[in-house]
């Protein structure tokens, strides 16, 4: 992989797989720099000269919690608001990544179907998305496209689902860096949060592929059911950045 371009492997994505998962919300945004986007080939440009990012990942145990977004609902415990998800909290201290001398502690990561990020107009089954803040309280997201194949630390972290109004289920430790794949390089451009209130100013850092069994994929498709993404937000003008690992 080290020999080809990042976007390039993100951009191979077979046409079946944008017909997995549902198709995400409706959601719109009429302001310039919002997630998640479609990355073309058209909008990359290649930058080595870009500072690398540093990833220090150790193990630990994390904890799988529902995120609910429906709590003044009656119908709450059983129905799907389209921005829930699982999402796995790291303990503090645990994990962090650095661009530029800036340091962004790893807080959470958490799942959407299908992937919120297009390739080439195609969307995979899941999508991981690493959620760091710094000490000024800037965010970088790394976002992981996730694809079935072998199983993986992924298949690990949600071999069991939190229930919507239970307690959160306890991960035994695992090796957090097992969750990127193992060549760093990334897509990078300025965007949003994907779910209200949609707050800009988030760095993407996008990351190639990782696989996740079948099994994993229909466990989570099958809580939700009609999807958890966003669709996809106009480009507006932005490049996106490919930084090829240092």
């Amino acid at each position: 992989m080290r020999s080809k371009r990042l976007s390039a492997v993100l951009l191979t994505v077979p046409v079946a797989l944008a017909a997995v998962g549902g198709t995400g919300t409706t959601a719109q945004s009429q302001v310039p720099r919002q997630s998640p986007v479609d990355v073309v080939r058209s909008a990359v440009d290649v930058d080595r000269t870009q500072p690398p990012l540093r990833v220090s990942y150790g193990r630990t145990a994390v904890e799988l919690a529902y995120v609910r977004k429906d709590q003044d609902s009656p119908n709450g415990c059983r129905t799907r608001h389209h921005e829930e998800t699982e999402e796995a909290r790291v303990p503090a201290g645990t994990a962090h990544v650095t661009v530029a001398g800036v340091r962004y502690e790893l807080e959470q990561f958490h799942f959407h179907t299908p992937s919120e990020h297009r390739f080439g107009g195609h969307s995979l089954p899941l999508e991981m998305h690493l959620v760091h803040r710094s000490a000024e309280g800037r965010l970088l997201v790394v976002g992981v496209p996730l694809r079935p194949g072998p199983r993986s630390t992924v298949d690990t972290v949600l071999a069991r689902l939190s229930p919507e109004c239970g307690d959160p289920v306890a991960v035994p430790s695992i090796d957090l860096a097992s969750l990127l794949p193992a060549n760093h390089s990334t897509i990078r451009y300025q965007g949003s949060l994907t779910t209200a209130p949609f707050t800009e100013g988030v760095q993407w850092f996008l990351m190639a592929d990782r696989t996740v069994t079948r099994a994993t994929i229909a466990r989570f498709q099958t809580l939700f059911d009609h999807g958890n993404s966003r669709a996809t937000q106009p480009l507006n003008g932005r490049l996106l950045t490919e930084v090829p690992q240092h």
